[in-house]
């Protein structure tokens, strides 16, 4: 793996000192490094346990950061490995980066009460595994082929599953117990199966009700026990458990993302991997748990409502964790943070920038973007590709890549010029940091997924970069930008190889200065301008998916348009707007989201999206959409409404008998002269009565 000090620290701005075989014996330089107090990076991830160890075992060294870096899968080991310099200095440069500031953080608390549902004799087994350590509660479904034993172990729920909800430390069952047994009075003597002539209990210790024929011998022979009762009226129960393991071939939750602390491993056979790793899991969800608050939310910027008409719905279509949900009564989506799994996949489909993602922020990403790409062009590489990929999956994969070009000549490896940027999530980034990373000298940009991706992922991100790449390919960017990748695991290496040899796209002749920014509209905003000031072609305006689109126009139908500005109280981002001094409609076309609230608010379906990207000035200029003339009061003369809009209610209401003579002619007057003329007609009338 050829390394050059010399070139790195050029591109790094530093010294360097080359230590080849640190972990083993140069493991004083490494401590030596940490007695000086400054952040340290190790660019070696297989012995980061063995430098940990060493860290601990150093005086004064439990306060220094350490971060590990890659530069051996990712690059080294490649057939590239000679052009592989100014990748490994970005991704050192990368790894020097502060750690993301501190974010709020989503507490969980388990005290160990786990409820286990399945068969009685499944059920059994698998609390056996866990009661050294977990209060175990069984929810029995039936006896299983085994039925259970005659010592009662655990306590034992029965009746029909109605719900189950929750998180860790927060689950909630509902269930009906409406079986004649009680099993909380039953001890287990099996007197009731024997005297049961129909053989209706089995070894659940539950009545078949389809079976019993009430001669209720059952009764008599459970005895002072007292644990049969036909009489009882079926009772809905409720109960907490801090964590849940699901013996069921249909589990409880079917979304992608389970609740964390629940665990479906369907058959229950005993020994199999999947419940063995349930098992140790479960172990070690006891006590208190942090994770960070993934997301912010800013209401006023989402376009997902606005009077009970429904807009954009992309956060709640997509998230793979149940966690999002519409909100139509207070007008807005909520976010469970206890179900967040922090994939982001909400905020890269969001349109209008309402929902981030929090951490690292988006203007930490920029950093690190932005660093990754300059410290590779300032070290002389060319046509760089991001790949952006998970910290697990992602990872891994690329890992296996690095060692399967290590051992076998028909594999290339990570090509030189790609660039690997590992992220919480694959799908966290979407078309605003897309277009700055290419903005920043980026030839093109890939996202790896896994199996560990929710479908809709896939789609949803596919949708984002059918726009970016309309975009670049609009504005004269030849080659193909932007792509997904799949890969499940080292089954598909060879295909990712393949992938990763693509040629490079056209990129930017100078790369942008600009900082990304918290809002998202305003990074994109600025990704754009640089890409449309370097462009080899500049159109008046290029079109864009219909699909997905968080940029564009709209088209008017003046004939159908009454100027009755419902549109402008429904936009929320303020693209719709008015005019205080003369019926108008205007419009800026940088601020819409298409989320299609104004189109679906319209009474006169007036209204239709048009995805595009107008290259004009105009495009961040009020433009006026309509204009009509107003109406002038018929007793004032003030102008109120517009011409069209009364004439309009004037022709609806003319066969109604409330508008009928003067009460017509009021339609015609403005709010003041309209209440002066009702107060005159009533002074006329008590004239009148007195005379």
């Amino acid at each position: 793996m050829p390394l050059e000090p010399e070139s790195l620290g050029a591109a790094l701005n530093e010294p360097l000192t080359l230590h080849s075989t640190l972990c083993r014996r140069e493991a004083g330089a490494f401590q030596q490094a940490l007695s000086s107090g400054d952040d340290v990076v190790v660019a070696c991830t297989q012995e980061s346990r063995l430098f940990q160890e060493i860290a601990a075992q150093t005086e004064g060294a439990a306060a220094v950061p350490i971060r590990f870096v890659n530069i051996r899968e990712t690059g080294g080991w490649s057939r590239d490995a000679a052009q592989a310099s100014p990748k490994i200095a970005a991704l050192l440069a990368v790894a020097h980066l502060p750690a993301p500031e501190p974010v709020a953080t989503v507490s969980y608390q388990s005290a160990g009460r786990v409820l286990i549902i399945g068969a009685l004799d499944a059920a059994e087994q698998a609390a056996a595994l866990l009661a050294d350590t977990l209060d175990v509660t069984l929810f029995s479904l039936g006896a299983g082929e085994n039925g259970g034993a005659q010592e009662r172990r655990y306590p034992v729920l029965t009746g029909k599953l109605d719900r189950l909800t929750g998180w860790l430390g927060a689950f909630e069952l509902n269930w009906t117990q409406h079986n004649a047994i009680d099993l909380d009075l039953c001890t287990r003597c099996n007197a009731c199966l024997d005297a049961c002539p129909e053989g209706a209990i089995g070894f659940d210790y539950q009545v078949n009700n389809a079976l019993c024929k009430s001669h209720r011998a059952c009764v008599k022979a459970c005895g002072v026990a007292g644990a049969i009762d036909f009489s009882r009226a079926p009772q809905a129960q409720t109960e907490t458990f801090d964590l849940v393991l699901d013996l069921r071939s249909t589990p409880a939750f079917t979304q992608h993302a389970l609740p964390q602390g629940y665990f479906s491993v369907g058959s229950s056979a005993p020994g199999r991997t999947d419940l063995m790793k349930a098992v140790v899991r479960l172990r070690g969800l006891v006590g208190e748990f942090e994770k960070p608050r993934f997301f912010t939310y800013k209401q006023k910027l989402c376009a997902h409502t606005r009077n009970t008409q429904v807009g954009c719905t992309a956060c709640i279509d997509v998230c793979s964790a149940s966690a999002v949900r519409s909100d139509i009564k207070g007008q807005q989506i909520v976010v469970n943070p206890s179900l967040c799994v922090g994939c982001g996949t909400c905020t890269t489909v969001c349109p209008s920038g309402a929902l981030t993602y929090a951490y690292p922020r988006a203007n930490e990403q920029g950093v690190a973007l932005k660093t990754l790409l300059s410290t590779y062009a300032r070290a002389g590489g060319k046509n760089a590709a991001v790949l952006l990929h998970s910290l697990e999956g992602g990872v891994r994969l690329i890992g296996d890549l690095g060692r399967a070009a290590r051992v076998d000549s028909a594999t290339r490896g990570v090509p030189a010029r790609v660039l690997p940027l590992a992220l919480h999530h694959s799908a966290s980034l979407g078309v605003d940091l897309w277009l700055s990373a290419v903005a920043y000298g980026a030839s093109q940009v890939w996202v790896l997924l896994t199996d560990e991706d929710a479908p809709q992922y896939r789609d949803a991100l596919q949708t984002q970069m059918d726009v970016a790449q309309a975009i670049l390919s609009g504005l004269g960017y030849s080659g193909t930008h932007l792509r997904l990748l799949h890969a499940r695991d080292a089954r598909d290496l060879a295909t990712l190889d393949a992938d990763l040899q693509a040629t490079p796209a056209q990129g930017v002749a100078h790369p942008g200065s600009f900082a990304v920014q918290a809002d998202k509209r305003a990074t994109l905003e600025l990704a754009l301008d640089h890409l449309i000031a370097q462009a080899p072609q500049k159109p008046v305006t290029i079109a864009l998916p219909a699909r997905g689109s968080p940029l564009g126009a709209l088209t008017i139908n003046k004939d159908a348009c009454t100027l009755c500005l419902s549109c402008i109280n429904a936009c929320p981002s303020a693209a719709l707007q008015d005019n205080p001094l003369e019926p108008q409609l205007k419009f800026i076309e940088k601020n819409c989201v298409q989320c299609g609230l104004c189109v679906k608010t319209c009474p006169e379906k007036a209204l239709a999206l048009l995805p595009q990207l107008n290259l004009g000035a105009q495009r961040k200029e009020a433009v006026v959409l309509n204009a009509m003339q107003p109406y002038v009061c018929i007793r004032c003369s003030k102008p109120f409404g517009t011409l069209k809009g009364i004439e309009s209610m004037l022709g609806k209401l003319a066969g109604h008998a409330m508008f009928q003579g003067a009460a017509a002619d009021r339609l015609k007057m403005c709010g003041d002269c309209r209440v002066i003329d009702i107060h005159s007609a009533e002074n006329e009338v008590k004239i009148t009565d007195i005379r």
